[in-house]
């Protein structure tokens, strides 16, 4: 009995190399937004660690801090002004009323590339806010 062996022609080959170019091209965009999303809970999660604190903060010294860092009675004692897993960095600003911390994401990170929910910010009062290129990047940002 003879067999008979068969190869791939060059046309068949540049086929199947197109097709899974085209699925490349479409999947790699799809996952990286999808990274991106995901990677927005990093702030969202540093900022809602902030306004807590911050409020154990008011209770204990009748004022809030700008100092992330540092530990009671000067700060709140997070030892580092960058989100959890490192893509955000947090800073608080004091205003008349209390404070507003907001989230930026540190250069260098692969956050800086999301343009539709590009900074995060959160005051006294629970108020959520974010800046980017979203339609509505206060409610779609902080979901």
């Amino acid at each position: 009995m003879r067999f008979k062996i068969r190869g791939f022609t060059l046309i068949e080959l540049m086929i199947t190399v197109l097709v899974v170019s085209i699925l490349a091209a479409i999947a790699i965009p799809s996952y990286r937004a999808n990274v991106l999303r995901s990677r927005r809970t990093d702030a969202t999660a540093a900022l809602m660690r902030v306004q807590t604190a911050e409020e154990k903060f008011f209770l204990q010294y009748n004022a809030y801090t700008n100092d992330i860092v540092n530990v009671a009675p000067a700060g709140l004692g997070f030892g580092s002004n960058s989100s959890q897993s490192g893509y955000y960095q947090v800073a608080v600003a004091l205003t008349a009323l209390g404070f507003t911390a907001q989230a930026t994401p540190i250069a260098g990170q692969g956050q800086e590339g999301d343009a539709k929910c590009a900074t995060f910010s959160i005051d006294q009062n629970g108020n959520r806010t974010a800046t980017g290129t979203d339609s509505n990047p206060n409610q779609n940002c902080w979901r």
